[in-house]
């Protein structure tokens, strides 16, 4: 059953980028790893260089996962938006064109989960 609106609905949203203070939302999923149902949100300044993410943020976000110990990050896929793309780790969030609630998600070839379960 498809719904009309009476009338246009609008307002101000509350997580549009002038009220993070200077920070921006950066989303980080993990492939074929289930156990984390969602990508996280994490909060960094625009100026942060990606390798940042990776060697700051991940550990506390997946580091209780089995397999995290065995990544070879010169190995992971990355993708952004849902499409391939390679990040430069030396370069900032937004040098590597990463706005504010942007979406990226990584694949570790050879670990798919607990016992290849995804989970």
């Amino acid at each position: 059953m498809s719904v009309a609106a009476i009338k246009e609905y609008t307002f101000d949203s509350a997580d549009r980028l002038e009220n993070f203070h200077g920070m921006q939302v950066l989303y980080v999923g993990w492939e074929d790893h289930l156990m984390f149902c969602a990508p996280f949100a994490l909060l960094f300044p625009p100026e942060t260089p990606f390798q940042a993410v990776i060697d700051g943020a991940l550990p506390g976000a997946y580091s209780y996962h089995p397999d995290f110990a065995k990544i070879d990050w010169s190995q992971v896929e990355w993708f952004k938006s849902g499409e391939p793309w390679q990040p430069k780790f030396d370069q900032s969030l937004t040098a590597n064109g990463l706005g504010h609630k942007a979406v990226v998600r990584f694949r570790t070839p050879g670990l798919t989960g607990i016992e290849g379960s995804c989970s």
